[in-house]
């Protein structure tokens, strides 16, 4: 009982920012830029402001444990498979394939694997070293592909200067090495610099629920391809409107067919590859297996919706997977404290 009053206490404010983001957006609160100007808000200025505040005040050996090791194992390799299938069966370019990839290993750390650790695994201490990894490791990877990859494909030269100025140009890199540095080095930032950044940061997740809200309303861009009548070729359109619709159809099973396969991934193959490596492979104690397995069944963070809006891809994928995602881990979730929490 404990342990799902855990999880829908961490899973409530997920969808009751994103249903006012919804509500927000159907009734035109907000105005029809504000996916756009709160999207860049979160990217630009409050996430950066999180991460320094969060990176800057870690232990720099953080990594140094065995949990890690079989968390990393998971999320790369699912990470990997996810951009893989992405690219080979979906015909994704490497951007977009990315966006694939981080819906199906980068789990949402922060607002749900929390709450989650603190209640089903009594502290937050691994929870903390997984959002660093994330941090450190992961974004960068991700963010260096999709900045190669919306590109068009320079001279090697210049995309190889771009990757290289590519932590000045890109905020949310650029506040995690700052914050890696200052925590080398012992430096204790002055308290109005490390206040106002724990001020600012607070807003990160909750701004970008209510983005990820707005963005369920969709668009104009719905009515594309609406045959218009002018009383002439009425047969012709016909077909063509019967073209348009079934070739409609078929994208859209598709992109079904692809958020299925990265939810399968981010909820069942992450949390049993970590489970393979910390259990048989490692031979963890068990609270340590079952917090690796707790941790990679957690679902896609909005960050990979952030992303790919931020770069100008298609977001739907990413959308698509943070909400069904979200609803899956649920049930993998409880399963996953049923069968390796210590009542078991």
């Amino acid at each position: 009982m404990a342990a799902m009053h855990a999880l829908l206490s961490g899973f409530a404010p997920i969808w009751i920012l994103t249903g006012i983001g919804y509500a927000a957006g159907r009734g035109g609160l907000l105005g029809e830029q504000a996916e756009s100007v709160l999207g860049r808000f979160v990217f630009h200025v409050a996430m950066p402001a999180a991460l320094f505040t969060m990176v800057s005040g870690s232990r720099p050996g953080a990594f140094a444990h065995p949990s890690m090791v079989a968390f990393a194992a998971g999320t790369a390799l699912v990470s990997a498979l996810g951009y893989a299938v992405s690219r080979r069966f979906f015909g994704r370019e490497r951007a977009e394939a990315a966006v694939s990839g981080m819906a199906s290993g980068y789990v949402n750390s922060a607002n749900l694997g929390i709450p989650v650790a603190v209640h089903v695994l009594g502290d937050a201490s691994f929870v903390a070293q997984v959002i660093l990894f994330q941090v450190l490791f992961v974004s960068p990877v991700v963010l260096t592909l999709l900045d190669s990859g919306t590109q068009g494909g320079g001279a090697a030269t210049g995309g190889l200067r771009r990757m290289l100025t590519m932590p000045v140009r890109n905020p949310v890199i650029m506040a995690s090495l700052l914050g890696v540095a200052v925590s080398a080095v012992g430096w204790q930032p002055p308290a109005v610099v490390t206040h106002s950044c724990d001020v600012l940061g607070a807003a990160a997740v909750p701004t970008a629920l209510i983005t990820l809200g707005l963005s369920l309303c969709g668009g104009p861009g719905g009515r594309k391809g609406r045959a218009a009548d002018d009383g002439t070729g009425r047969a012709g359109g016909r077909r063509e409107a019967g073209v348009a619709a079934a070739g409609r159809t078929e994208v859209a099973a598709a992109g079904r067919t692809e958020v299925g396969v990265a939810v399968a991934l981010k909820t069942v193959v992450q949390p049993l590859v970590a489970f393979l490596v910390a259990g048989p492979l490692l031979g963890l104690p068990d609270h340590q297996v079952l917090a690796v397995v707790l941790c990679s069944a957690l679902p896609t963070a909005q960050n990979a919706y952030l992303y790919a809006r931020e770069y100008g891809l298609d977001t739907g994928l990413a959308r698509r997977c943070v909400v069904a995602s979200t609803v899956v881990s649920m049930g993998t979730l409880s399963f996953g404290t049923w069968v390796l929490g210590p009542s078991r």
